[in-house]
């Protein structure tokens, strides 16, 4: 995993990144608002390497989850896995494919609720106009 050293981004680069991503795709916006997020944390952010693997407790550790949980995520089949001798290895591919999978999940749901109350909204609107 390499380390990128964010030190010397500016105040001024990171409102010029802000603006920047106003145009483009939602996910790459994503990806944007989170390295904004980190560098103005003064994280570093790291790159890594989409082969290298993890164990059950590294794997569960980086996605913010208890190792039982992410064992019955692997049971299901929701993160892919290869067995090593009586434990598992996870692929950081396989990873980051469960976190998209989880981050579209949540946009959509949280669409779904926005959506949802534009509805409600509209029909509390219409039944206050016939009164």
């Amino acid at each position: 995993m390499d380390t990128i050293d964010t030190s010397r981004v500016s105040l001024e680069q990171l409102a010029q990144l802000e603006t920047a991503a106003a145009s483009i795709s939602p996910e790459l916006r994503d990806v944007v608002h989170a390295i904004y997020g980190h560098v103005l944390d003064g994280a570093a952010i790291a790159a890594i390497d989409l082969d290298e693997t993890y164990t059950p407790s590294k794997a569960a550790e980086r996605l913010g989850m208890s190792r039982t949980h992410l064992y019955k995520l692997l049971d299901r089949g929701e993160i892919l896995s290869e067995p090593v001798g009586r434990d598992r290895r996870i692929r950081a591919r396989d990873l980051l494919a469960f976190e998209q999978r989880r981050q579209r999940d949540r946009r959509e749901l949280a669409e779904r609720f926005a959506r949802h109350q534009q509805i409600k909204n509209a029909a509390i609107d219409e039944l206050a106009e016939l009164l």
